[in-house]
């Protein structure tokens, strides 16, 4: 398996693997992805098989500690030298889970984070994902009021350093 970063050629890739992996209400839009790629495409972590998007994860870096649903609609809040890594998405297509890719991704974003001398990461969840973020040291501080994205109840979640 290959792993790297994204750049702006890998938009439409990007866009396939998020539409199959979540609903329309929660699903970011292409136009979304094409400003993440724009303003922290160094934060996103691809993963192939051969040459086909299999799996990535991304999120931009904040010196916010809290995540919240603006971050997900505006890529120009990405701040390089903040605190917090924030993890927006991770995205495995379905035919390809329960193979432990994901969590490749996960320890690889946790670890850029560590080298980069973040104090940690955050990401939402629902209630089902709490367990499996739990297993890569992330603790869950609960429902969290900054998130209703998509119409769900999400979980804050974090992991500090």
């Amino acid at each position: 398996m290959l792993i790297r970063t994204a750049t702006t050629a890998d938009l439409d890739a990007v866009s396939a693997v998020e539409a199959a992996c979540f609903p329309a209400s929660e699903a970011a839009t292409r136009e979304a992805f094409a400003e993440r790629l724009r303003f922290y495409g160094d934060h996103f972590w691809l993963m192939f098989e051969n040459d086909r998007l299999i799996s990535f994860i991304d999120g931009f870096v904040t010196n916010e500690p809290d995540l919240t649903d603006i971050m997900y609609a505006d890529a120009s809040l990405h701040n390089e030298n903040g605190a917090w890594q924030m993890i927006f998405g991770v995205n495995t297509l379905p035919e390809y889970r329960r193979r432990g890719y994901a969590g490749v991704l996960i320890k690889h974003m946790i670890e850029s984070a560590r080298e980069q001398n973040r104090e940690g990461l955050a990401l939402t969840c629902k209630d089902c994902l709490v367990p499996y973020y739990s297993k890569f040291g992330f603790l869950n501080e609960g429902v969290t009021p900054k998130s209703t994205h998509g119409g769900v109840v999400w979980n804050q979640m974090r992991l500090r350093f």
